[in-house]
């Protein structure tokens, strides 16, 4: 029998969680299979992906009925579709959930990303989502925005568990560690007990590489300099790992701090990086690179289906989230060079933007999909 790669991986201290869930997946035995024999241990989802699952999907359409029938509105009817989906997947994910003592087993659900920049919006929801859902391993993910990081702050210190999002800058993630920190200090400053909230920081990959390699494409043309041709070239497809590299850094020394030290005294989990956007857009590129290059411990790598499968047939398991950070911190320090002139805080400010609309647009859309269905089921 061949080698499952994805099995290696958690020796090395990472855990491979899947980015994607859809109700055949549940229905199927499928992920209960991915989860008992291939060594997935959590869900991510997000609007884009429920857009895939739920549009055109008949699979959904006897319970959209039963909410037309009870005069639900278009977005109640999505919540108890989705809402529903992730409760199941919880359930399948339980076992992995009590045997890691709530490291693992977690379904991540975002709150609407039309609320984005809204912190009191994005709290009343947090807190809904986490009630309604009523599982114990649910993570309600949260952009990383200016807004969305006091959000972060405040409902992880009501022990619920955050999944905060969309972060591609080092300087994001660090704030999104310590929003964690502050709101678990805050929750142990009432007497409550802080052992039993999770939290990841979910740090974006691919597009930060399909970013800059578009900019280094763009100065590229007409360029006859092979020396200044070669230097330009020496940034594609190495940025985002760089750049999570560095990030791993910020990690350790954060938990390295006293401040950290008190909280983990205490029982407090550490917030682990979680590599999201790992699919490789690049076809020339290693369809495994953003796996193999970032195994580390107390990390977390959410992979789409296409990827598990690659990973699972032909990655190269090793511990390198440590390996090549001098090299790092120099590649991210090029981009300054006048030669190649990329300014990557702009770049990461873009991406955030990007991405916010990346899933508003598909929850848009699956809205008014929904709404379409809703009219055509709708007694006239």
């Amino acid at each position: 029998m061949a080698t499952n790669h994805l099995l290696e991986i958690k020796q090395f201290g990472q855990s491979i969680w899947m980015d994607n869930l859809t109700r055949d997946l549940v229905k199927s035995g499928e992920l209960k299979d991915m989860v008992t024999n291939q060594g997935i241990c959590g869900i991510t989802s997000n609007p884009a992906i429920f857009e895939k699952a739920i549009a055109g999907n008949v699979i959904y359409d006897a319970d959209i009925e039963a909410g037309v029938r009870q005069g639900l509105p278009t977005y109640k009817i999505y919540e108890s579709l989705v809402f529903d989906d992730i409760r199941n997947a919880c359930d399948i994910l339980r076992p992995v959930y009590d045997s890691s003592d709530g490291l693992d087993g977690y379904v991540s659900i975002e709150v609407p990303p039309t609320i984005a920049h809204d912190t009191e919006a994005t709290i009343k929801e947090a807190r809904r989502y986490y009630q309604e859902i009523g599982r114990d391993n649910v993570m309600i993910k949260i952009p990383g925005t200016s807004a969305g990081l006091p959000a972060v702050e405040q409902v992880i210190s009501e022990g619920i568990n955050v999944n905060v999002t969309l972060l591609f800058s080092v300087d994001s993630y660090v704030e999104s560690a310590w929003a964690y920190i502050r709101g678990l200090e805050k929750r142990a400053a009432e007497g409550k007990d802080i052992s039993k909230i999770s939290s990841v920081a979910s740090f974006f990959l691919s597009r930060i590489d399909s970013n800059i390699d578009g900019k280094i494409d763009a100065k590229l043309k007409g360029i006859d300099d092979a020396n200044l041709a070669a230097k330009l070239t020496a940034v594609k497809g190495k940025v985002a790992i760089a750049n999570a590299k560095i990030a791993y850094q910020e990690y350790k020394k954060i938990t390295q701090s006293d401040r950290w030290k008190a909280l983990s005294a205490k029982g407090a989990n550490v917030q682990r990086l979680l590599w999201a956007s790992t699919s490789t857009k690049d076809p020339s590129y290693s369809d495994v690179m953003y796996v193999d290059e970032l195994v580390g411990p107390d990390t977390v790598n959410t992979l789409p289906p296409s990827t598990i499968e690659a990973c699972a047939d032909h990655c190269d398991v090793d511990n390198r989230v440590e390996t090549g950070v001098e090299e790092a911190y120099q590649l991210i320090e090029s981009l300054k060079d006048p030669d190649i002139n990329i300014d990557i805080d702009k770049v990461m400010d873009e991406l955030l933007v990007d991405g916010i609309d990346k899933f508003v647009k598909p929850f848009e859309s699956l809205m008014q999909s929904l709404e379409e269905k809703v009219n055509k089921l709708s007694p006239v």
